[in-house]
Parts: structure tokens; sequence; C-alpha cells
């Protein structure tokens, strides 16, 4: 059986080949890169390297080849970016004759009024008409996400926000990268929907965490959506990305991540990583410069 994970050298994807490397020989995964070069490592573990552009769909026919077991990472991108770039390799695995694919989808998908949905809906929508058996991993949210604001408050600033009361499942990547490996690498994961979320959580008491794991109070400034993009631009933010990160903070206020879950549990016999001990390790990260 021959395994392929996509986008396997960036951030998730590398946390997910190691995991998988772990439980599987080397010989049974491939991965499907952009530039094969940043692979090389990977490669010379015995892992087989093929060269994949979501963007070209006739590298995906290639690169997808005598594969049985796909996971198919989400890009970064537009929305429309992201729509496009999927549904090519939802359409590429179909041609190749894959029996399984895996998808990163978001929390509550076919639901939520996140801004950040539409693409996970579409291709959650390919892979149906495909036929072909799957699994959607809705993951909440990455607490790595938040380092650029647990940055600011490592150098004295409040913690800002419009999110109001809005509750977040925060979970580390490697929480979410070893449920990937788990449904990728296991059985009787066809046809599947897992809400991947930690504990539910609003603002001040995630702040109340880091609080203790910097051991001083932290202020949560609770502000609306102009003057946190006020906020957000005064700190030298780019333009293009104010949009984007207060759409977030609406999401949440609205209750776009407010799905309780006890899926890690079913997947990694254990629940998502205690938010305190996951802090714990993202400031040490920080502060060591990792």
């Amino acid at each position: 059986m021959k395994m392929l994970v996509t986008g396997a050298t960036g951030k998730f994807g590398t946390k997910v080949v190691e995991t998988l490397l772990k439980t599987i020989p080397a010989t049974q995964l491939a991965v499907s890169v952009r530039n094969p070069e940043k692979a090389e490592g990977l490669r010379a573990r015995g892992v087989e390297v093929r060269q994949g552009d979501f963007d070209h769909p006739e590298t995906l026919d290639s690169a997808f080849a005598g594969i049985d077991r796909l996971l198919i990472i989400s890009a970064d991108g537009d929305n429309e970016t992201r729509i496009r770039q999927h549904t090519n390799a939802v359409s590429a695995a179909q041609r190749a004759g894959v029996s399984f694919i895996a998808y990163t989808s978001l929390a509550n998908a076919g639901e939520t009024t996140m801004f950040l949905a539409p693409p996970h809906v579409a291709t959650e929508e390919a892979i149906l008409k495909t036929g072909i058996p799957y699994s959607f991993l809705r993951n909440n949210w990455y607490l790595e996400n938040e380092i650029p604001s647990i940055q600011g408050v490592l150098a004295g600033a409040p913690w800002v926000t419009s999110a109001g009361s809005g509750k977040v499942g925060w979970a580390l990547q490697q929480d979410y990268a070893e449920a990937a490996a788990a449904v990728l690498a296991g059985e009787g994961h066809e046809n599947t929907i897992y809400e991947l979320s930690g504990k539910l959580l609003t603002q001040e008491e995630l702040v109340s965490a880091i609080g203790t794991v910097l051991g001083k109070e932290v202020p949560v400034q609770q502000v609306d959506d102009v003057a946190y993009a006020d906020i957000m631009k005064s700190a030298g933010l780019p333009d293009f990305l104010i949009p984007f990160l207060v759409g977030i903070q609406k999401g949440i206020r609205d209750g776009a991540l407010e799905v309780e879950s006890n899926d890690f549990e079913k997947l990694l016999g254990r629940p998502a990583t205690p938010v305190s001990e996951s802090l714990g390790q993202v400031v040490k990260g920080l502060i060591q410069g990792k």
C-alpha cells in the first residue's frame, strides 16, 4: 500500500510526514511537492519524492500515479486560488484511481459562516462527487496562529481582539498532524468526518493561560472591528492582511469555531494536548528563537 502526502515540505506537512515515518516504512510513503529539492532530506531517508504543483494538473497525474491513500493538505492563498488548486488535486486523484482521500478541512465546514470556508466546502463537495472513500479532517484552529499576538505579549503589549466572547478549539499543529497521520495510515476511516478541536476557550481564557505560563498578568483589550483594524495597521501589518485578520475575529465572535468534539480522542487515544502545556511549548520556542 502506497501513501502520499501533498505539501509535505510545509510546516504542517512536515509534521505529518515525521509522524508517519515513526509508524510505517519509508518505502510505503511518497510526497508531492512543488520544489523537490526542498525534500532531498526525505529522499535520503527512503521516501519517494514526486514533483506536483496544484496549479499544473499535468504534474499531479504523475505525482499521484500508483497511490492508494492520499492526504491533500489544503493550500495557502485566497479563496478563488484555493478552490482552483484543490479541485485540480481532487480531479487528478480520480484520474489516478486513488482509493482513499483524506483532506484537511475547516471546523464545521458544511455550515460555518467563517469567510475561509468556501474552499473547504468546494473541496469536500468535489471529493464527494468522485465517489472515492474519504475522510474530512475538519481542523479547528492552530495554536501557532496566535504566535504574533504571543510575541506582542512577550514584548509588553496587551492582547488585542475583537472576537468578543466567541470560543475557539485551539490545538497544536502537532496534534492535528498526528490525527491526519492516524487516518492516512489507519483502517476504518472510510467516509468519515472528524471535527478536530481542543478544549473550547474564549480569548480571556486563553490569555489567562498565557499569563500563567509567563508568570504575569496579561491585559486583554476587547475592541470593535474598526479599532482592531486600526491597531493592526499601526502595528505595521500590511494592508492586504488586515481584512483577513478582521474576518477571522468576526468569525470567532460569531461562533464559527465553537465546535465541541472528542474526535481527537477517537484518533489519538487522548485529547488534544492541554492548552497550558501547548502554550508552554510555544512560549519556550519563541524565547529560544525557534
